[in-house]
């Protein structure tokens, strides 16, 4: 950054010069330029290695004793993937079995704003929006990004930490241009079919690209374009995402390709699709008949059976020098937990509760609470007679004053048997009052996004995800009636819980994430359960967690079951369901009186109940209830559940479970239908899920039972 104002001293003669001229006297010039000297930065010994690129590359080949090729390239905001180019160069040609490479810039000073500033590129908003119509230019980062190299072969053979396969890098130039900040369609067009051909991939089966996408409307338009011609026009749903790095730290320059390449590669490691920020409408070639969608919103992302996962990342500089290059994912499972560091829980246990004092940390920077937190839970032990757990989120919890409050408690109230703190704190003492149960919801429950969080962060949660993707839920993957790629249409959120809220959709997605759920309590933090239920649809996962199924069979079935109760009976009404507020009797005597064919399909709750029939009944019963001052909710359902009008399902339901392996399990499983524990007998589980379907729900009475067998 030092190349102005070092050079800015070169000019004393020339300051001087005009002061004599001007008629200033000898001394008072002398003053004035040792005034105007003293803003600037004076020459010294480093001065010139710290003016010249290539002494970024030379002291790493310094500081870790590296022998081959050392040096910097230049090709402006292309400037690090045509590093890593060199760079795979050296590794085909064989000069090298490894190599440091990436982008370095913090050329942020007040004439690289002037420069930009008279392109002109930058938004005179100060905010950068990529892909975005109202995109109005960029804003400038700064940041040094490195990345190591080796052929695939060598990092297997080493037991290396592999996050993503390069593939291919193409480049190419603009060639005879109208104007030098000009980017050309044709130019980039040219360097993504290099890559492909080169990587020998199907541009059809990338699923990301990180684009240069600085914000500006013309490059952005440009860019979408040449990709567009490159991908294929769209057909139906949006296949590919596209985003850029630079909606969150602004346009690096020189660093920029390196940004983007760690956040392509980190992406395939942890198969999750990041998002881009401030897009509320896209640019024009990405507004329709494209293949692409503006991923505003972190997605789990899930595999595919044709393909790995695959990435594409390009750069683009003054000048006319286009680079991009082709990611492939490294194994198709997710490796660990993608575990930012945010959360930190402290576990603390002890036979007094004054041996949990010690453990307290004293409060300091987060990195010691977090080196304490990691501690304490290895040595935590859940059976000893006092235990004391804090969760504490790194920028959301005031961590001096939840540790001080704990401290308060635990030396005012010793002898409790528990207590929590809303700031984050929990306190027991003594065996647990009871057994722990599992419940599982049923439909309704839904929600688009349901869990999201989970589904990028556990590898459990993704993998039963990838498991219930192995057949679509209709015209699309079932995922993406879960996460469904962004859309900008005025009515798309309506549209997306629509699709979801159908129940062929609906209830494999319920079970897929909620026993997605289950398996990271259980396989992740060693969670484990006196007893299991689930409510109506529920009652399948709930089947799959007590180890009486197994989850190869969950997802059909719960597919089937969809399917089945979506279709209602064969011809003619398919019926309503009304959920009532109010107490069981008074809602049973009205149904009963009423002379209908209205039966009481849910009991969920003493005061609430969910009835069901064929339509006008249903619609003569709830104006019976409202004379009798109850009030009813229409849901919003493909047919009555649990009644007479989805009998055509049960039959083809139980002949599929004749197929099914029911096995002892590992817990009870308690029963909708009979409010107990489901038999060991195989074919008595079959008929009692079969015929499931069309009867009621006793969920009060079910909870009583398990309440009765000593769950709390």
């Amino acid at each position: 950054e030092l190349v102005i104002p070092l050079g800015a001293r070169l000019g004393h003669p020339h300051w001087k010069r005009a002061l004599k001229d001007a008629g200033v006297p000898d001394d008072q010039a002398a003053d004035v330029i040792d005034r105007i000297g003293d803003a600037y930065v004076p020459w010294q010994e480093n001065s010139f290695p710290g003016l010249l690129g290539n002494v970024v590359a030379g002291r790493i080949a310094n500081k870790l004793d590296l022998h081959g090729t050392n040096c910097v390239v230049d090709a402006a905001c292309a400037s690090s993937l045509s590093a890593v180019h060199l760079a795979a160069l050296e590794l085909q040609t064989g000069k090298a079995d490894v190599v440091v490479t990436g982008g370095a810039d913090t050329f942020n000073d007040i004439f690289m704003y002037m420069c930009f500033s008279k392109t002109p590129a930058l938004s005179p908003t100060g905010n950068s929006k990529p892909f975005d119509a109202a995109g109005d230019g960029t804003i400038l980062g700064e940041g040094l990004g490195i990345v190591v190299l080796k052929r695939l072969a060598d990092a297997e053979r080493d037991g290396d930490r592999i996050y993503a396969v390069l593939k291919g890098l193409g480049t190419s130039s603009d060639g005879k241009g109208n104007a030098i900040y000009a980017p050309s369609a044709e130019g980039q067009r040219r360097c993504l079919l290099d890559a492909y051909s080169r990587a020998g991939v199907d541009p059809r089966t990338v699923e990301l690209v990180e684009a240069h996408g600085t914000g500006t409307k013309v490059g952005d338009a440009v860019e979408a374009t040449a990709l567009t011609e490159v991908f294929g026009r769209g057909s139906g749903t949006p296949r590919t995402a596209i985003g850029s790095v630079k909606s969150m730290i602004g346009h690096t320059k020189a660093a920029a390709g390196a940004a983007s390449l760690i956040k392509a590669a980190l992406a395939l490691y942890n198969k999750v699709l990041p998002p881009t920020l401030k897009v509320t409408a896209p640019v024009e070639p990405l507004a329709a008949d494209t293949p692409f969608y503006v991923n505003t919103k972190m997605r789990p992302w899930l595999p595919q059976a044709d393909h790995p996962r695959r990435a594409g990342v390009s750069a683009f500089g003054f000048g006319g020098s286009n680079f991009h290059a082709v990611l492939e994912e490294y194994g198709a499972a997710k490796a660990a937990p993608d575990w930012d560091g945010s959360v930190e829980i402290l576990a603390l246990s002890g036979k007094t509760v004054e041996e949990l004092q010690p453990g307290l940390p004293q409060p300091g920077t987060w990195a010691d609470f977090a080196r304490a937190a990691e501690a304490s839970r290895a040595a935590f032990s859940p059976s000893a007679p006092y235990r004391l757990v804090l969760v504490a989120h790194r920028t959301l919890t005031d961590l001096p004053k939840l540790l001080a409050a704990v401290a308060t408690k635990l030396t005012a109230d010793p002898d409790a048997d528990g207590w929590s703190l809303p700031d984050g704190a929990y306190f027991g003492r003594g065996a647990a009052a009871g057994t722990l149960a599992v419940l599982f919801p049923g439909q309704g429950s839904q929600r688009v996004d349901m869990l999201r969080d989970l589904a990028c962060t556990f590898p459990e949660f993704l993998a039963t995800l990838a498991a219930a993707n192995a057949e679509p839920a209709g015209d699309a993957l079932l995922t993406d009636r879960i996460y469904p790629p962004t859309s900008f249409a005025p009515d798309a959120k309506a549209r997306q819980d629509e699709a979801l809220r159908r129940t062929d959709v609906t209830q494999p997605a319920l079970g897929a994430v909620s026993y997605g759920a289950f398996k990271v309590l259980r396989d992740r933090f060693g969670l484990t359960a006196a007893a299991f239920g689930g409510h109506s649809y529920g009652e399948l996962p709930a089947l799959a967690a007590g180890g009486r199924i197994a989850e190869v069979d969950l997802h059909p079935l719960s597919r089937l079951r969809g399917r089945l109760m979506a279709a209602g009976p064969k011809g003619g009404d398919p019926g309503a369901m009304l959920a009532v507020i109010g107490p069981l009797p008074a809602v049973e005597r009205v149904v009963k009186q009423s002379g209908t064919r209205v039966v009481i399909a849910n009991k969920n709750s003493p005061t609430q109940t969910v009835l069901s029939g064929p339509t006008a009944d249903v619609e003569a019963v709830d104006k019976l209830l409202g004379d009798a001052g109850l009030r009813g909710v229409r849901l919003p359902v493909a047919a009555a559940f649990h009644s007479e009008r989805v009998a055509d399902a049960v039959r083809p339901f139980r002949e599929a479970l004749n197929a099914v392996d029911v096995r002892p399990g590992t817990a009870p499983v308690y029963a909708n239908v009979t409010a107990a524990e489901y038999p060991a007998d195989a074919a008595k589980v079959r008929d009692l899920l079969g015929c499931q379907l069309a009867n009621t729900v006793e969920l009060v009475e079910q909870i009583r039972a398990m309440v009765r067998a000593g769950v709390r």
